[in-house]
């Protein structure tokens, strides 16, 4: 199931597409947010089989691993052992004792080519399931290097990928990894090659662990999973001391929504310890029955025991899993209470000539999870302020104002429509005017054209679209940001805002009257719309996007500044993946660009216009008789006025002796080249002389005219004749 190595590159004027087929069909696509040691960007994605891992740029193997891996060596590697070693127990038992650990000690380059021109894929690793994987969800952390992502004490996060995955059985994992890419050697063992079933997930060949989310009774519809360090509740000093020692290990929440009963939300709490074994089943500690099933959740990625749920289109709601909807009941078990709370319920806008609400295609946390970006069904997209984020209005969970109007709808504080979707709002404008003079007979076909003439929410039902959320680290010189990449209907309409705090405040300052322009404004402040992506889909609809932070070259973050968009847009579609990267200065991907990259000598400043260079060597000034007369030699009356001595009219010929022409440089305007030998040609002494009058009156065809002039000279008016 891996993609193909190389990718099919296109370049527009605006980005450069990078389009990977896969072999099967895709089903959900997650970016990992923690680089791998050697510098590689994480993608996982689910398809009919399994999950596959892919690690993107980064250092290359080196050369003497795809040889060991040719040869199925199992010997000691040449070379000094890398750092990044993994030891793989396989848990068949062989014959030899030895046979049964295999010690992977993948060999990296010392260093990045610089001149490659787009970032390699470095491995690629199946997961089989032996079934659909239909959603994937990854921790919700600010994108870093594998050194930074100690989180709370713990460095489990710099050795393993963790992350959950659902299948289409009804199962969902809670799955672990080496963060490391695996060599070509490790692919390469014998006995993976023996069978079929060898390399499925939960064996450990690769060093993975699965664990069991049980009880669940249908597939879920979606996975969200945050990282917790749960604190019990004070009942004794026993049951504290007790749980002392689970207190200090990582655990991660998983959450997962299902079409079970009218709608089923189940919560799962499985501890992180290396001592952990694969195979493993947990059971929900929360259960939530829903009057009606959830599209999406996401976690709060400031506080991690909130969850956002879009209960499309009624509202979007808030639920607090460690917060107790009840006084604490002493027979419950574990470090949460058996039931949440919901903190608040969020409403979006009717929709026009309609009693029903426009429907919630996508709703994400952003500022850090103090505020919900929320995309609807005709294309409008409004900010509620949670904790009071913005300088104008109140928070919405705040005691001075809730915020909900008596329509029961929340007021948000900035909203706008996204570009192009006016015909979602306006349905009856794009239709041919009906005259209603002709008679229309009532058949089945002008029923159903009537039912779409009416407006109401059944026409924004199909619309398809999301948001994703991706944390950027903060410079030396400004705050931490995020991105935001959203996406409605298909590939025609994929927008990205670079930093939505700043986009926020452009927005408040223009409602102010500050006028400033969406469109046209400082990329930081203006919504980006993404073009020509239908191309490198290749005829696919589009089935959801993601998006990769720009890490620089050295393992560093790349600066934002003049280099276009701080993240490259993964657009997913069926057996298709596009990663596109939105530049405005590098060479190639804008019109112009190269001129405008050429550095000027002496400072000057970039100028798109051409630039006449003059000819070297050439003279001050230089002379040119343009005479129409015979150009044999000058009389000495021509001479006279400035000209105070006697000129021999004999030394005077206007044969001058040829100059040769001296090459310039091609660029400017290259028909010039033959201006000054037309000029210095001359007319050759045996030529008979040129009658110029009479030439330009034939041309002109004046004489003709004048004839007509006399034949009728004394007729009717009087008519004057100038002889020439």
């Amino acid at each position: 199931m891996a993609p193909s190595m190389e990718p099919r590159i296109r370049r527009t004027a605006q980005n450069t597409q990078y389009t990977y087929n896969l072999p099967s069909r895709i089903h959900a696509v997650q970016t990992y947010p923690i680089l791998s040691p050697q510098g590689a960007t994480i993608l996982i994605y689910g398809h009919e089989n399994g999950v596959t891992i892919i690690w993107r740029g980064g250092r290359q193997f080196k050369p003497e691993s795809f040889e060991d891996a040719a040869q199925g060596s199992r010997g000691k590697q040449n070379g000094k052992p890398s750092q990044d070693a993994v030891m793989i127990v396989d848990s068949d038992d062989e014959d030899d004792a030895g046979t049964g650990t295999f010690v992977d000690k993948p060999q990296f380059e010392d260093t990045l080519e610089d001149d490659a021109p787009y970032p390699e894929i470095t491995q690629t690793l199946d997961l089989e399931f032996g079934t659909a994987v239909l959603n994937i969800a990854t921790l919700p952390l600010s994108p870093c290097l594998p050194e930074d992502a100690t989180w709370g004490g713990f460095d489990i996060l710099k050795e393993k990928i963790v992350f959950a995955a659902s299948c289409a059985t009804r199962e969902a994992f809670l799955i672990t990894l080496p963060l490391v890419p695996p060599s070509p050697l490790s692919k390469a063992r014998p006995d993976l090659q023996e069978s079929l079933l060898a390399a499925k997930a939960g064996n450990g060949k690769w060093g993975e662990t699965m664990t069991l989310l049980a009880g669940q009774e249908k597939p879920s519809d979606g996975l969200a999973m945050t990282l917790i360090r749960p604190k019990p509740a004070d009942r004794s000093r026993s049951t504290e001391r007790s749980r002392s020692a689970s207190r200090v290990l990582p655990r991660v929440v998983v959450a997962a929504h299902s079409r079970e009963a009218s709608g089923t939300l189940r919560l799962w709490d499985v501890p992180l310890d290396d001592a952990s074994q694969s195979g493993q089943q947990i059971l929900p500690f929360q259960t939530e029955f829903l009057p009606k099933p959830l599209t999406s959740i996401s976690f709060n990625p400031t506080h991690a025991t909130q969850l956002l749920c879009n209960a499309s289109p009624n509202a979007v709601r808030i639920y607090d899993y460690a917060t107790a909807s009840m006084p604490p009941d002493d027979l419950s078990e574990g470090p949460f209470p058996s039931q949440g709370s919901w903190l608040i319920s969020l409403y979006p806008p009717f929709s026009r000539l309609s009693t029903s609400r426009k429907p919630i295609l996508g709703a994400a946390w952003i500022a850090h999870g103090r505020a919900i970006l929320v995309l609807l069904g005709d294309g409008q997209w409004g900010i509620w302020d949670i904790d009071g984020v913005s300088p104008q209005g109140p928070a919405l969970l705040a005691k001075s104002g809730s915020g909900i109007r008596g329509d029961a709808l929340t007021e948000f504080n900035v909203s706008g429509y996204v570009e192009g979707t006016s015909p979602l709002r306006n349905p009856v404008s794009q239709r041919a005017p009906v005259n209603n003079a002709e008679f229309v007979p009532l058949t089945p076909h002008s029923r159903r054209d009537a039912l779409t003439i009416v407006g109401g929410p059944e026409r924004l039902a199909s619309v398809k679209g999301g948001i994703t959320v991706t944390p950027l680290l903060a410079s030396t010189t400004t705050t931490a940001d995020e991105s935001v990449t959203l996406w409605i209907g298909g590939a025609e309409h994929v927008f990205v805002i670079p930093g939505v705090l700043k986009f926020w405040d452009a927005q408040i300052r223009k409602g102010a009257g500050g006028g400033v322009n969406l469109f046209s404004g400082a990329q930081p402040t203006r919504m980006v719309r993404l073009s020509d992506l239908v191309v490198g889909l290749m005829g696919e609809r589009c089935t959801g996007v993601n998006a990769i932070v720009r890490f620089s070259e050295n393992g560093g973050m790349s600066e934002t500044g003049g280099e276009g968009l701080p993240v490259d847009v993964v657009v997913c579609g069926e057996n298709r993946l596009v990663i596109l990267r939105e530049s405005e200065a590098a060479p190639g991907t804008r019109i112009g660009g190269v001129i405008g990259r050429r550095k000027k000598l002496g400072g000057m400043r970039s100028n798109s216009a051409i630039v006449v260079h003059p000819r070297p060597e050439q003279p001050g000034s230089i002379a040119f008789n343009l005479s129409v007369g015979p150009r044999r030699k000058l009389s000495k009356s021509g001479l006279g006025g400035s000209f105070d001595q006697s000129v021999d009219a004999e030394t005077l010929q206007l044969e001058p002796s040829p100059t040769p022409l001296v090459s310039r440089p091609k660029s400017g305007f290259l028909f010039a080249e033959n201006l000054s030998a037309a000029a210095d040609s001359e007319q050759r002494d045996d030529d008979e002389e040129r009658d110029v009058e009479v030439e330009m009156l034939d041309i002109m065809e004046i004489d003709r005219e004048l004839d007509v002039m006399d034949s009728g000279r004394g007729r009717g008016r009087k008519k004057v004749i100038f002889d020439s």
